[in-house]
């Protein structure tokens, strides 16, 4: 009989589902897109502002009133307004009193001011509780149903009640709320929308670096040269000749950047005997920004494909093709075929067909989406073990194709080596200390310290 009557008491609809009433301060285009999608998800809202006349374009099931009168019907109230306007909740701090202040402002620039926003609203209320949210999302994003934007909000504050109760209301909007602590977090969350892709600045000033400096190498080489030593025009090689030896002399160099700061990480931490002395401050952003130089030499590396599958179709191979068939014919002789340049070329295209799928994977397991399917050590054995191995196949790559000329002078126009010779550098010698470090006598220490180890612990920091 207990056991039946558990499973009615559990199949009985529940009262506590009913939602609280939320209030906006603010009727502009997001407290209104807020009000609307907070509506839709079930919560009476009310809104305060100076005129208790509700404006057209306020949702329909929302009520309008003055800012003492909406502030006494709910618990929760968001500020939906800007800093410069937070002077008019001093005359309510007593209504204000206990209640969950949610600041949602942002500013025009980085640090604008000496505290955060929400700081300063908690300064202005101090017997409220203040939360930082939802700065993150546009009016945009709600209206559209954040189908087409980023779902994450971040949310902080000193009292957890306070932010266990905003993150509720996140998630009953369909978003995904990420808990960043205490309200000194605010500053920082609320610089996050300023930032222009932070973690990317660095990647793609240095490919623009390296393209720019490539271009006018490659051009000097195969261009400039031509023309004032031989009084041959090549300028036409600046559509695809110049921009298949550019993408990947990048894509290369690009991809063992990814793998040299662990290298010099790992030098770092077997000079000093422990892994707890932080790196410096260059390596640590170059450590943090290694998918996004993953990512851009995979771009590069997508785009030797693309320019290498159009070769044969260029109207300057065709004039070379049909020119050597015309000189044999007309000599009559018949070049015979060279095994070992064959083995070359082959070899040569079967390592540039692997690295590049190899490089693809590593760029697929870099997604959020798949990198969350895998545990730690799936994805590291992805991202390093086959990551190396993509790095040693697209160099053996490159090396096939254009180390023969190191061994020719002519090779070496005005003293310059040819592009894919500069390339092979970093990419040697990442391979080159990797093979070093994998030595017993240096892999193991190294392990140790990686495992908390320290030789001089007393001079530790």
């Amino acid at each position: 009989m207990n056991k039946n009557s558990s499973n009615i008491m559990a199949l009985a609809p529940s009262t506590s589902n009913k939602r609280e009433t939320v209030c906006i301060f603010g009727t502009g285009d997001f407290g209104r897109a807020l009000g609307h999608k907070l509506i839709q998800s079930g919560y009476p809202v009310v809104f305060g502002s100076r005129s208790t006349q509700a404006p057209s374009l306020i949702p329909k099931d929302a009520e309008v009133l003055s800012h003492a009168e909406a502030a006494q019907k709910a618990a929760i109230i968001i500020i939906a307004i800007q800093r410069q306007h937070y002077n008019f909740l001093t005359p309510l701090a007593e209504i204000l009193h206990g209640k969950v202040l949610v600041d949602i402002s942002n500013n025009l620039k980085m640090n604008e001011y000496p505290e955060s926003n929400a700081e300063y609203l908690a300064q202005l209320v101090p017997g409220a509780k203040v939360v930082k949210a939802f700065n993150t999302v546009s009016a945009w994003a709600l209206q559209s149903g954040t189908l087409d934007a980023s779902r994450q909000v971040f949310v902080c504050g000193d009292n957890m009640q306070a932010k266990q109760m905003v993150m509720d209301i996140v998630r009953s909007l369909g978003l995904t709320p990420l808990d960043q602590g205490s309200l000194l977090a605010a500053r920082e969350i609320e610089n996050y929308p300023l930032q222009l892709f932070p973690m990317w600045k660095f990647p793609i000033f240095l490919s623009l670096g390296l393209t720019a400096f490539f271009f006018f190498y490659c051009l000097i080489y195969n261009v400039i040269y031509p023309y004032v030593q031989e009084n041959q025009d090549f300028s036409f090689f600046i559509a695809i000749t110049i921009a298949n030896q550019i993408c990947p002399t990048l894509a290369l160099i690009l991809l063992a950047s990814v793998y040299l700061p662990g290298i010099l990480a790992a030098i770092i931490q077997l000079y000093r005997g422990t892994k707890y002395r932080r790196f410096p401050d260059w390596l640590d952003k170059w450590m943090l920004c290694r998918k996004q130089l993953g990512l851009i030499a995979l771009a590069f590396a997508s785009l030797h494909v693309l320019y290498t599958l159009v070769t044969p179709i260029r109207s300057f191979i065709k004039w070379r093709t049909s020119s050597q068939t015309i000189s044999q014919a007309l000599n009559n002789e018949t070049e015979p075929l060279d095994n070992t340049n064959a083995w070359l070329g082959d070899s040569y295209l079967a390592l540039g067909i692997l690295g590049f799928f190899l490089f693809v994977l590593l760029g697929i397991t870099s997604l959020p989406s798949v990198s969350n399917s895998v545990n730690w050590r799936e994805f590291r054995f992805v991202q390093s073990k086959l990551g190396y191995l993509s790095l040693i196949l697209c160099t053996a790559h490159t090396l096939v194709y254009g180390g023969k000329w190191f061994l020719y002078p002519s090779s070496y126009r005005w003293y310059l080596p040819h592009a894919y010779m500069l390339a092979l550098i970093i990419p040697c010698i990442v391979l080159v200390v990797k093979f070093v470090l994998i030595f017993p006598c240096l892999d193991k220490p190294l392990t140790r310290i990686r495992q908390g180890w320290e030789r001089n612990p007393q001079h530790s920091e």
